[in-house]
Order: C-alpha cells, then structure tokens, then sequence
C-alpha cells in the first residue's frame, strides 16, 4: 500500500484522475489527509504509511501549511515529495528531506506563459505610458499626450532577457513578435530553436546593458545572481531604459532601484518579487509614479492547478516503474 498525502480540495478535483494514474503506475494507493485541526497531529499509523506528498497552493496557503511541514519531517517511510511551485529553498522542513535523501520534484514550467503574459502585459504598459494616463485619471483630468511626450516604438528597441527557462522563452518570444531585437543570457549556448537574435554567457552582461533599452529578469536567485542589478549595472543603461522583474526580488538592490527610478536614469519598472514580502508599507517604491506595481501574483491562472498536477500524476507512474522523474531536484 502506497500512502499519498494529499489536500482534500486536490482529491476532490483530481481523484478520478489520480486513480486513473495509479492504475497505470500499478500501485494501490491510499490518499492520507492532515487532521482538519490545524494544531492536531496524524495517527503514527497513517504517518508512517505515507511514502508520497504533493504541497499543493491550497495548502502552501492556509494555516495548515506548517502541520504539513511537520508530517513530512514524522513520516519515517517518506521516499518522494512533489512540490508545485519551482523555488523550494524557502520551506523550512527542507533540510530534513534532504538528509534523509527523499526525492524532490516540482511542477517547473506549469506556469510559465501565465507568468510571461503578465510580464508582458507590464512591459506594454511602461511602453505605452499607462502609469501617465492612471495618475490623470486618479485626477480627474483630461490629459493627451502630445509632442516629445509620445511614447518610442517598440519595433527595433533591444530588450535583454536574463534566463532562458520556459518564462524567458515565453518572453522571448513575445517581444520578437512585437518586433524587438532580443537579446538572451544564458549558461548554456545557443539552440538552435532559441527565440533570440543573440545569445551570451551570465559574465557578458554589464557590456549589454549598455546597448539595450530593456531588461527582464527572469532567472533564479543564486549567490551569483543576487543584486545583479545594482548602482553599477544600472549605471551602465542608457537613460531611459526600462527594468521588468518577475523572477526574484533579490536580484535587485532595492535602494539602488528606487534611486535610479527617482532620478530618472532608469524611465520605468514593472515588479512583481521584492526583497522583503510582502513589500513593506514606507518601500519608496509605492508612491514613483513610473513604477508599476503586483504583489508575486505574475503567475496567477486558472490552468496552473491543471498543469502542475498533470505533471505529478506524469511522475507518480515513473517513480512507480523506476523511470526518471520530471523536475528532480
């Protein structure tokens, strides 16, 4: 018998098709659900059944997030745990698993067009000067923009895209279709199916910087990676240029962000991740009116549920017939 700790929301949604994959995997299954009490603990016989856990939104979300933790560190015969988002440094029963050499997965790429729309949606905005027509409106006013004021066309502008995993290409592919040269940084060389006109290593960047218009941040946060974007690089833009970040807030150096903003070396920002989160109430990013503004909400779709189970239920029957799993860490 083959325990699975699941939410009982995840059951409701997906059991036929849970049922359906273990079916397939040639398992008999048998689904564990956390007590509805929040601060009460499982029975030790259905701890100990459980060698499967999938930490879904639902849970990750509500008070019994840390009751969940808690089971994974109880379950002495723990073997695979599935988690949907992509970052899972920030859990802090981690540590444990990895000691105990559990297997680690996640539903990487489930929600990466979502994410990639959304920054889209926010490079548009800045383009088109929207946070301009949002404060006349907030005043009531009637303001046309007119002269030096009209807003540059995209066709032909550079845009650089820091990380090429499914929400860079996604991006990618979005501002090729809106006529940008798009520039990609990346590890690994070109492909040929890379949605870029040039691709070069993470070290080549601050030489880029200086001959594009935008940047998009859209990789992980490594020690390598953390406040790539500084007082230096930014220097290095050309007045104007634009900054999108849907990755990791601390890519960024926040106090060096706010002062290029506010002096105008840098003409915009969309951000969704921040240093601190939420973003703290006196950040002087709230109040720049050339700075838009969500709170690491980029990837909210009503399909990412979909996607991300789908991929679980994909590696359900590879761990059950000994193939390699999707996205292990």
């Amino acid at each position: 018998m083959t325990g699975i700790l699941l939410s009982r929301a995840t059951l409701a949604r997906y059991g036929d098709s849970l049922a359906a994959a273990a079916r397939e995997a040639g398992i008999e299954s048998r689904v564990v659900h956390l007590p509805e009490d929040p601060k009460a603990h499982l029975a030790q016989e259905d701890c100990a059944s459980i060698k499967i856990a999938y930490l879904t939104r639902d849970i990750t979300f509500s008070e019994h997030y840390r009751a969940f933790g808690e089971t994974l560190v109880a379950a002495p015969n723990l073997k695979w745990v599935h988690f949907v988002n992509t970052g899972v440094d920030q859990h802090a029963f981690l540590p444990n698993l990895v000691d105990r050499r559990v297997r680690l997965t996640t539903s990487a790429g489930s929600n990466g067009e979502p994410v990639a729309q959304t920054a889209i949606c926010g490079l548009l905005m800045l383009a088109r000067g929207f946070p301009y027509w949002w404060a006349a409106q907030g005043r009531r006013e009637w303001a046309p923009v007119r002269g030096d004021a009209v807003p540059r066309e995209l066709p032909g502008q550079t845009v650089v895209v820091v990380g090429l995993g499914t929400v860079g290409a996604a991006v990618a592919r979005f501002c090729q279709a809106l006529g940008m040269h798009v520039i990609g940084v990346r590890r690994n060389p070109r492909r040929a199916d890379d949605p870029v006109h040039e691709m070069h290593a993470p070290a080549a960047l601050p030489g880029l910087l200086e001959r594009c218009d935008w940047v998009v941040l859209a990789c992980p946060l490594t020690p390598e990676t953390r406040h790539m974007i500084n007082a230096g690089t930014l220097g290095r833009l050309p007045r104007g240029a634009r900054l999108v970040n849907v990755a990791r807030g601390g890519l960024v150096d926040e106090r060096a962000l706010a002062a290029a903003l506010e002096s105008g070396r840098l003409g915009g920002a969309y951000l969704d991740v921040f240093e601190q989160e939420p973003l703290p109430a006196d950040s002087p990013l709230w109040e720049l009116p050339n700075v838009i503004i969500s709170p690491h909400n980029a990837s909210a779709s009503a399909g990412n549920d979909d996607r991300a189970t789908r991929i679980f239920l994909a590696n359900l029957v590879s761990w059950a017939q000994g193939r390699p799993l999707q996205n292990e860490i």
